[in-house]
């Protein structure tokens, strides 16, 4: 379950205490005296067998017994007693229970949630602090303090922190829509919170404490839907990791990690930060600044130390301070002394009257190219902050969105201060913390536009998958985990990954001879072993043999070394190679690993030997495309390298890139993979070449589509069909179909788009082009119907259907948009058709659409299709039509020829 009944939990109409007492220190006393005392205008009823008044109010002895049901209970009773009063509860129609009981052992937790389940009860907890929802003065929690009404969500796994985070907040007169402490999570969970948050109205901002984790998937589901509508700012506890693991492979050293979480994190769209000071400034900044978009930064000060702390910040946040333009260095010229600094900072020097301030600042804020402005003020003798404030504000309101102050000092600039936070400019206690917050929009902003980058295609061609399944399944029935050099190779060619040619011989001097030959001197030779992963390291690589005696010396000192130093390692033989000269390739690593909760994880970085010592590396989840692929890389030192120095070409960043959609690709379709290390793989201006690979599988499907944390493209889904004498493929949309999609709609008539839309529109906004080509196919899917022109050229999109289901998969919602120059000609049916088999093998229970009276065409599409009619929420301009799913569910499933 997720957002269902949520309701009842965060807003409901009346609250019973089960276990409510007087006994001061109790948690039952507690909350009882928070709800009484919050101001909650429904029934707040008592439920104790031991009491008959309190407060003056009534006290039920049991459940039974009360007059109103509850839409929330909360319950502060011992654990033994929860199951059978959360069954009662359930049974009377009560929706949402709060467990504050500590100290259930796993079957009693089982019990529980096993009582809840029938009635679709959901539960917060156990072992939690409990809720609050200031805006209707719900105070269901054993807190210490009430919280004020605002627009801030937070959600915390600990108890502890809600309680801190409420003195923090109360003393700054900051307000919030919600505050949950979610305890043990049980039930209800950091996913179930995101999706109803994303869509309440009364929230601005969600910030997130979180310890752990339990349903990847859904959580990054409901991550990335919640932070396409609202900022999203996490503090993760542990960040040094407990799971790092000795592993066959660099990659493999990376499962459990820290840096696995920093991935879901940007791969979501959201920010993370390091402490609870942060969560908050974060979210303060996002909520009210919108300035910075080209991620550089003016800074104006009174002072010069200010302002070199400032540019010192910047610096270490890589942050670029902006160059000020020549028509803007004539304006402050004219207004300014001759003695200002003339340059980003801008000082104005310390003994600055009040019109230097305001005439500083409205040439920085009429210059558009300035982008974000931070404004330093240092109190001085000469101009009272305050007077510098109102002078300023009518200045700085208009454009509040682009500038951060910094007031220095305390109580001589208090009054300044207020008077720029009621203008809407957000306020910083210190240039370190402005230039901080600035960073945290600039990383914010980055990981959001990864939702909305429209990629490239590949140019790795359809791979070869029955190979390398081949490969793997031959060295599973062998016993073995860990693929030989030559059978890891096989794999990555198999995916269109370049390698080195390679031979694999038996340990013998006349076979690597022969191999060498074969290949063509000069060769390396390595050794290979099942019980040897990295060969450097015990000397079993030797490089640049040119001939065949020095293959033969290169044999006997290996197996002689590797013998003294592993005599209990299998010496299978050797792998000999051709060896490669590009002198100007860098070396760089490409890795896959499993992560215990994220699934399989993908890494990119500097390679060779030096590789744990270098630590120049950067995690992505798949699935990855060009731009994601990409995104990896530049975040990597070794991206400034690859990117061209001195007599060093660019290296050819879509090769690697399409290297690691390669390796993306790989994980979905061999779930055996558990580890794997293309290191080094050369990179320079003419592509990539894989030099050294290692591959461990595994017989317990570590790997595949089903692990991943993000559902991959459902590429299964495609199939072709009959429509008038010409094939149509049918198949889910992607995000580099954004092109063709907009090619689409320039097609369909302005009428077809207000029926689609039931708005006019010319055209579409390339934010929401983006968000309906890239979708969750977890929770949604959109088919595309593909026709190749007659005379040849590439498919046109001819047709679409959009199914998008609520995040308990109840209920789902359909749209259907045909191109106009091929309606009433069978593609709507086709396609409906299309998407009402997805929808009942993806066991939703039901399908609406929300159509226009005046759409004739869909309410006739519809009606075939076995929909019904239903008032729409504007019953004179709407109508909603609703098919059930549930009851056809053994209903055969059409496939078209």
């Amino acid at each position: 379950m997720t957002v269902r009944n949520l309701d009842a939990l965060l807003r409901p109409s009346s609250v019973a205490v089960i276990g409510a007492s007087d006994r001061i220190g109790s948690v039952g006393g507690t909350v009882w005296r928070n709800l009484r005392a919050g101001g909650f205008q429904g029934p707040v009823l008592a439920v104790n067998p031991h009491h008959a008044v309190l407060d003056g109010q009534p006290v039920v002895p049991n459940i039974g017994a009360l007059l109103v049901v509850p839409d929330l209970a909360v319950l502060c009773t011992p654990p033994e007693t929860l199951p059978p009063l959360v069954a009662e509860l359930g049974a009377r129609g009560t929706r949402a229970a709060i467990v504050m009981t500590a100290g259930l052992d796993a079957m009693r937790k089982q019990a529980l949630l096993d009582a809840a389940r029938p009635h679709l009860l959901r539960v917060l907890g156990p072992n939690c602090l409990g809720l609050l929802t200031p805006a209707i003065g719900l105070n269901a929690s054993f807190a210490h303090a009430d919280a004020l009404p605002g627009d801030i969500a937070f959600v915390s796994q600990s108890g502890a922190l809600v309680t801190a985070v409420l003195d923090w907040a109360r003393s700054r007169r900051l307000g919030f829509s919600h505050l949950v402490s979610l305890g043990e999570h049980a039930d209800v969970d950091f996913g179930d919170l995101l999706d109803y948050l994303a869509s309440d109205p009364q929230t601005r901002s969600i910030l997130l404490y979180i310890e752990s984790i339990e349903s990847p998937r859904k959580f990054m589901s409901a991550a990335r839907a919640a932070a396409r509508n609202k900022p999203v700012v996490v503090v993760k506890a542990g960040r040094a990791g407990n799971g790092i693991h000795a592993a066959a492979s660099h990659t493999g050293a990376l499962a459990g990690s820290d840096v696995v979480f920093d991935a879901a994190i940007r791969r979501a769209g959201m920010l993370r930060v390091d402490t609870l000071q942060e969560l908050f400034t974060a979210a303060e900044t996002l909520a009210r600044f919108r300035g910075g978009h080209d991620g550089t930064l003016t800074i104006v000060t009174n002072g010069g130390g200010a302002g070199v702390m400032a540019a010192d910040a910047a610096s270490l946040a890589g942050i670029p301070l902006r160059e000020l333009g020549p028509e803007l260095l004539s304006r402050l010229d004219a207004g300014l002394p001759a003695t200002w600094s003339h340059a980003n900072p801008i000082d104005i020097i310390g003994d600055a009257p009040v019109h230097r301030y305001t005439d500083t600042l409205r040439a920085l804020l009429a210059d558009r190219d300035t982008g974000a402005v931070l404004f330093l003020h240092a109190p001085t003798a000469i101009v009272r902050s305050d007077d510098i404030a109102r002078a300023c504000a009518p200045i700085v309101r208009p454009d509040a969105d682009r500038v951060m102050a910094c007031w220095l000092g305390d109580a001589a600039v208090t009054d300044a201060r207020r008077i720029f936070e009621e203008a809407g400019v957000a306020d910083y206690a210190t240039p370190e913390e402005a230039v901080h917050a600035f960073a945290s929009v600039v990383t914010y902003r980055r990981n959001q536009a990864l939702l909305t980058e429209a990629p490239t295609a590949s140019e790795n061609g359809p791979p070869a998958v029955d190979v390398a399944r081949t490969v793997i399944a031959r060295a599973l029935d062998a016993g073995r985990e860990m693929l030989d050099e030559s059978e890891a190779k096989a794999v990555l060619v198999a995916y269109g990954i370049p390698v080195v040619k390679t031979l694999a011989v038996d340990a013998s001097a006349d076979a690597a001879e022969d191999a060498a030959r074969t290949l063509g001197y000069p060769v390396a030779l390595k050794i290979r072993s099942r019980d040897i992963s990295h060969k450097s390291d015990v000397g079993g690589v030797a490089l640049d043999l040119c001939d065949g005696a020095a293959v033969r010396d290169a044999t006997d000192s290996m197996l002689s070394r590797i013998r003294g130093s592993r005599p209990q390692a299998r010496i299978d033989g050797f792998t000999v190679q051709a060896m490669g000269k590009r002198p100007l390739a860098q070396e760089l690593i490409v890795g896959a690993s499993i992560d215990p909760l994220f699934g399989p994880v993908i890494l990119f970085g500097q390679g060779g030997t030096a590789v744990e010592v270098l630590a120049d590396r950067a995690v992505a989840l798949p699935p990855l495309n060009r731009v994601l692929a990409h995104e990896a890389i530049g975040r990597t030192r070794v991206a400034k390298l690859l990117a061209g120095y001195r007599d060093h070409p660019p290296a050819k960043l879509d090769a690697i890139a399409d290297v690691l959609v390669a390796v993306s690709q790989m994980l979905a379709d061999l779930p055996q993979i558990a580890e794997l290390d293309i290191n080094p793989l050369w990179a320079d201006a003419d592509g990539v070449l894989t030099l050294d690979a290692r591959l461990r599988v595994s017989r317990k499907q570590c790997a595949g589509a089903q692990r991943f944390a993000i559902a991959p493209y459902p590429a299964e889904l495609a199939e072709t069909v009959a429509w008038r004498g010409r094939e149509l493929l049918l198949r889910p949309i992607r995000p580099e179909d954004e092109a063709r999609h907009r090619a689409f709609f320039e097609q369909v008539e302005p009428r077809d788009l207000r029926l689609r839309f039931f708005s006019s529109r010319r055209e579409l906004p390339r934010s929401e082009l983006a968000r309906l080509v890239q979708i969750d196919y977890a929770r949604e899917m959109a088919f595309i119907a593909l026709l190749a022109p007659a005379r040849g050229g590439a498919p046109e999109t001819v047709g679409v259907v959009r199914v998008v289901c609520d995040p308990d998969n109840v209920e789902a919602e359909l749209a259907i948009l045909v191109r106009s120059d091929l309606k009433h000609q069978g593609l709507g049916h086709l396609l409906l058709d299309k998407a009402i088999r997805h929808l009942r093998g993806h066991g939703t229970q039901r399908v609406v659409a929300d159509v226009l009276h005046e759409n004739a065409a869909m309410r006739e599409l519809a009606r075939s299709h076995g929909f019904t009619a239903e008032p729409g929420q504007d019953s004179t301009a709407s109508m909603r039509l609703v098919r059930e799913l549930a009851a056809d569910r053994g209903a055969p499933i059409t496939v078209h020829p």
